[in-house]
């Protein structure tokens, strides 16, 4: 691993419409120690030509072209086998990062001795013509904590390798939350940063928006993959959901 390089992983599929403002925000940091490593889930559309584009413009971004369509879990692995850097930033190809996301993440990770760190961030409409309230998050979270919460925003994530090793994603419906979970279950520290450092894209089409089938991968997440008995799975769940629905009560 390089120690001072920030490998950002973005999962793409029928991104074309937005890969390009998500590029923007990553070449727009004032940290510039960073590869963006963009694996194109075989998009049906123009993602892959515009990533190829963008890469010959710049030798840090690279396209993984996936050999199969096989969702937002084998693209973000597909990306982190050849993740070179110590540090790992999570980006999903519709948000944005404000340009000191990288630099504020890295100073605060090393100060707190951070394995997992994740920030405040709002959300935007999907023409990025509206920004949303601010969304703040705790100073900590540990595993117990996170079960029964909703802080954490990919986009807004930042890994020290150094302490997490390895990082893989599980094909569940929300891979991202059990990877988080599996990190703080061995203990590691997960530190939030209470800043306004991402913008979350409200598209009608994300994994997220159907809020009753997601409710549905939540409670599987807590039985299945987690094996918790009805009783404590309903505890976690009901928690998860009225944070949710604070969340959301309000753009």
């Amino acid at each position: 691993m390089q120690d001072t390089l920030v490998s950002i992983i973005v999962p793409a599929y029928k991104a074309q419409a937005t890969i390009d403002a998500t590029i923007d925000s990553v070449i727009a940091q004032t940290y510039g120690e960073w590869e963006m490593l963009i694996a194109d889930d075989c998009s049906p559309d123009g993602t892959r030509e515009v990533i190829e584009t963008r890469s010959r413009c710049d030798s840090r971004i690279r396209l993984i072209n996936m050999p199969r369509n096989g969702g937002p879990a084998a693209a973000r692995n597909g990306a982190l086998h050849q993740a070179r850097g110590r540090w790992i930033a999570f980006l999903d190809s519709d948000d944005l990062w404000l340009p000191l996301k990288l630099e504020k993440c890295l100073a605060f990770a090393l100060e707190r001795k951070a394995a997992l760190v994740f920030t405040g961030y709002r959300r935007i409409s999907a023409d990025g013509t509206k920004v949303g309230r601010y969304l703040g998050v705790p100073s900590t979270l540990s595993y117990q904590q996170l079960l029964g919460n909703t802080a954490i925003a990919t986009s807004t994530v930042f890994i020290d390798r150094q302490q997490s090793g390895d990082i893989s994603m599980r094909d569940v419906y929300y891979d991202d939350f059990v990877c988080w979970l599996n990190l703080l279950q061995s203990g590691l520290p997960a530190c939030g940063l209470n800043e306004d450092l991402m913008r979350y894209r409200v598209m009608q089409t994300s994994v997220s928006r159907n809020k009753r089938r997601s409710a549905q991968k939540v409670w599987a997440i807590y039985r299945n993959t987690l094996g918790f008995d009805a009783i404590k799975a309903a505890w976690y769940f009901s928690n998860y959901a009225v944070r949710g629905l604070m969340k959301y009560r309000s753009f």
